[in-house]
């Protein structure tokens, strides 16, 4: 094996220079070696401790390592089955993880335990990690070159294709009633909208029949599969889930499946293999005698790279609170990997100096909707224990360079748009004019009654794809060292909100930018120009 610090549990020197402590089985170690070699060969240094005894004995050689000062990183190498605890030959290739007692979303009908490996990373005892942890679910050596063969494929890619900027977001029905159902999804929206850069593209495909982001109810399950597959920087469901299965989308003439995991094994994601976020219950259930969703998504050979999940039951409120911090950690602070992504999001999900108009906004709107309204500090506390890394926390997350775009405040209807654009990246440049993503580029067909032939239900899958595409305009061209000018015709349909977006592909790297732009009527078409409506 590379020179990682073997058995480590009683010796002094790994504590003085380990950065990364490693927890893995010895019929797994193998299998793990070219993932050692590669975190070696980027200068961290790691530490093996013993996967014998309970979590509280392995928390504590943990503990012993972190004592050397540099710990940042632990990662977990193997199952959580808890047939371990009689059956030594599942106990040989399983790390155990803690149960800790569930106070809020026990109201929500959950058990009243949790199963969760934030006390790994919690070096102080107050129930905040401290260092970022994930695990590699797998149960054989097999399933665990397979995961490390997605990593390292992730962090060595040379492809700079568009799918670095892309964004999947699927979503069910809440199931709350009406109005709640409204209030959450408008709220869902705005964090969208807010926490995802312009420069960014988003999907939207949505469980809601009567809605313009919903195709062919029957096609909801491969155009779930579909959006995973193409490639995509983060993958997000939002919805109700099960330990095997996420929610089935309902019309009046039936359900219909979305995502399970006998899919997993079908998933050949075409581009980069994206993080999947499970916003959703019990999907995330790794400590389950059997493989929960998200493990079988992390061991398909082709399936998402890593995934951000719920064990037990999880709430709206408390989901959405740490959805806004974990996009501000990529999206703004651009942190530099995904165990400290998430690390750094709980650690948010309960501080006290979080304050913004959204999260405001949803505090209100918690403490309408809970179940538990005064108690939703207690509630995002949970929230901490509830979601977990099934991944690698090491892994590397790539951030676009800056393009500096400029253009007119206005553009004109049917006229164009002179836009200036500066790379510090040379390669393909894809220019696009599209509408606010809150927006359409339509006027979508009402959706009042449910019209169950073949014809109705088809022409569903045209709307949808219009809604996903916000496009005005699109040209591609060729930038280099020094800025360059081109003019955007603007359609004569196209009016309002809009931003002028760029992307650019290089050999070795890629660079994205956008700005905003107001598309107004031509003067015949209107007596007076308004000014845009605040952002």
């Amino acid at each position: 094996m590379p020179t990682l610090l073997l058995l480590c549990l009683l010796s002094v020197e790994p504590a003085q220079v380990a950065d990364t402590v490693v927890v893995c089985p010895v019929v797994l170690r193998e299998a793990l070696a070219p993932w050692v070699a590669h975190r070696e060969s980027q200068g961290h240094q790691l530490a093996l401790v013993s996967s014998d005894g309970g979590a509280d004995e392995i928390r504590d050689r943990i503990r012993a390592v972190a004592d050397g000062g540099q710990l940042s990183h632990v990662v977990l190498v193997g199952d959580a089955d808890p047939s371990a605890e009689y059956d030594q030959r599942v106990r040989d290739r399983c790390v155990p993880t803690f149960q800790v007692r569930a106070r809020v979303n026990v109201k929500w009908g959950s058990e009243p335990w949790i199963g969760t490996d934030n006390p790994y990373g919690d070096l102080d005892g107050d129930r905040l990690p401290d260092v970022a942890v994930g695990r590699l679910t797998a149960d054989t050596p097999g399933q665990l070159q397979s995961i490390v063969g997605k990593i390292l494929a992730y962090e060595k890619s040379t492809d700079m294709r568009p799918w670095r900027r892309r964004v999947n977001f699927v979503a069910g029905v809440g199931g709350f009633g009406m109005l709640a159902d409204m209030m959450l999804e408008t709220a869902a929206k705005k964090i969208i909208r807010d926490g995802v850069p312009d420069a960014y593209e988003t999907t939207m495909t949505y469980g809601s029949w009567r809605s313009p982001y919903c195709p062919d109810p029957r096609n909801f399950h491969l155009i779930t599969q579909r959006r995973l597959n193409e490639g995509s920087l983060f993958w997000v469901y939002i919805g109700h889930g099960q330990r095997t299965l996420l929610d089935r989308v309902r019309t009046p003439a039936g359900t219909h499946h979305i995502l399970g995991v006998r899919d997993a094994q079908r998933l050949n994601c075409e581009a980069g293999a994206p993080i999947a976020l499970l916003l959703a219950c019990y999907a995330g259930a790794f400590d389950d005698r059997h493989d929960c969703l998200a493990e079988r998504m992390l061991s398909a050979p082709n399936g998402p790279v890593a995934v951000y999940c719920g064990s037990r039951v999880t709430m709206p409120y408390a989901m959405s609170v740490m959805a806004m911090g974990l996009m501000d950690e990529v999206f703004r602070q651009r942190t530099a990997t995904l165990g400290d992504v998430v690390l750094h999001g709980k650690r948010r999900l309960v501080s006290a100096d979080e304050e913004s108009v959204n999260r405001r906004r949803l505090d209100a709107l918690a403490a309408t909707l809970s179940p538990a309204p005064a108690d939703l500090a207690g509630e995002r506390e949970e929230h901490v224990q509830l979601f977990n890394l099934i991944g690698d926390p090491l892994l590397r997350l790539r951030y676009p360079q800056e393009v500096a775009v400029a253009t007119a405040e206005y553009g004109t209807s049917g006229q164009s748009l002179t836009v200036s654009i500066a790379s510090p990246v040379k390669g393909r440049a894809t220019v696009e004019l599209v509408c606010r993503r809150d927006r359409l580029t339509f006027d979508p067909p009402s959706r009042t009654h449910f019209h169950n032939d073949d014809a109705t239900l088809s022409a569903m899958n045209e709307v949808y794809h219009r809604a996903n595409d916000s496009r005005w305009t699109v040209r591609s061209i060729t930038v280099g060292e020094q800025p360059v000018t081109l003019d955007l015709d603007i359609p004569a349909t196209a009016h309002g909100l809009s931003h002028v977006r760029v992307y650019v592909e290089g050999r070795d790297a890629f660079a994205a930018g956008a700005t905003d732009v107001y598309l107004r009527r031509p003067p015949a078409a209107t007596a007076s120009t308004p000014a845009p409506p605040a952002r």
